[in-house]
């Protein structure tokens, strides 16, 4: 079972990823889409824990608060350093490290919890973490750093997502259910991209002055297209996120992390499939050698 929500967990992760992808593709407002991307996901979480019956009780255990906050600093944190990152420096070098944040799940799931490793699945594991490196790369892209900053924002971020994505394994260890403790991840990530959204908008306030009545008028419509934009596939890629992250916690919860975690991490091989599908973007070589060994790591894992 954990081995099939795994699996479901990087295909319905990733397809949250593809939403915010439309949303980059049609102008949509990144500050509004995180927005509703959060709040749609705390609504799901809350009443997946509702149904549950554990978020009355949960809420009144501070160790659920604490976890929350912990996981909600490395899902909002980590996005909000990622982004500064890939405006420091390339992404073909952003993204894949940050995704070797899957390397520290491993770590924690094999040294911390004595998760074993039969040889198929060491290899097939490490068959994983190349395809989510080789499928981030861009051949054509100039691997230079224009500012030395680049190096916190990636160093910061990847442990920021290590620890949401090896909190979940903690949590789950403690006897804590996940619903509850992504709910308050989630809830507590809504203050910061409130915060964030409303920055942007009072930024926008001074620069009318520096414009005729018709192109701050112009200006105004195309900054509330971008955030309709955003908040409408912001809230669609929310819920596929708490799809995804719940059945990642279900894995984590019934199976191995250091198997599980690179599984998840693979996700990000489903934004290049909708790319090709809708866009019509053409993989590099090194993007389709991602796929197979992304599909040879996974039928190691099983045999």
């Amino acid at each position: 079972m954990w081995f099939a929500a795994a699996l479901g967990s990087a295909l319905l992760f990733g397809l949250a990823g593809w939403w915010m992808k439309v949303s980059q593709m049609q102008n949509g407002s990144s500050a509004f889409l995180l927005l509703g991307l959060y709040i749609s996901g705390t609504l799901g979480f809350g009443v997946h824990a509702a149904a549950e019956h554990t978020l009355a009780s949960s809420l009144a255990d501070s160790r659920v608060w604490a976890a929350g906050l912990l996981i909600g600093a490395g899902s909002a944190l980590g996005n909000a350093l990622f982004m500064k990152a890939l405006a420091c420096g390339p992404a073909s070098l952003t993204s894949p490290l940050t995704n070797m944040n899957i390397v520290l799940v491993i770590a924690l799931g094999t040294f911390a919890y004595d998760e074993p490793f039969t040889g198929s699945e060491l290899a097939g594991v490490t068959l994983l973490l190349m395809a989510v490196v080789f499928v981030s790369i861009r051949g054509k892209e100039k691997l230079t750093i224009s500012r030395k900053n680049w190096y916190f924002y990636v160093g910061v971020s990847i442990v920021l997502f290590a620890v949401r994505n090896g909190g979940l394994k903690v949590t789950g260890e403690m006897g804590l259910e996940g619903a509850p403790v992504l709910f308050v991840a989630y809830l507590l990530s809504i203050v910061w991209f409130t915060g964030t959204v409303l920055r942007e908008q009072n930024a926008l306030q001074p620069l009318g002055a520096f414009y005729t009545a018709e192109a701050a008028g112009r200006m105004m419509r195309q900054s509330a297209a971008s955030a309709r934009i955003g908040m409408r596939w912001g809230i669609i890629a929310g819920l596929f996120s708490y799809g995804g992250l719940q059945l990642y916690a279900v894995s984590l919860q019934t199976g191995q992390a250091n198997i599980a975690g690179p599984i998840f991490a693979s996700n990000s091989l489903v934004v290049a499939v909708g790319s090709i599908v809708l866009y019509k973007e053409k993989l590099t070589t090194l993007q389709w050698i991602a796929f197979i060994l992304m599909f040879a790591g996974l039928i190691l894992i099983r045999l």
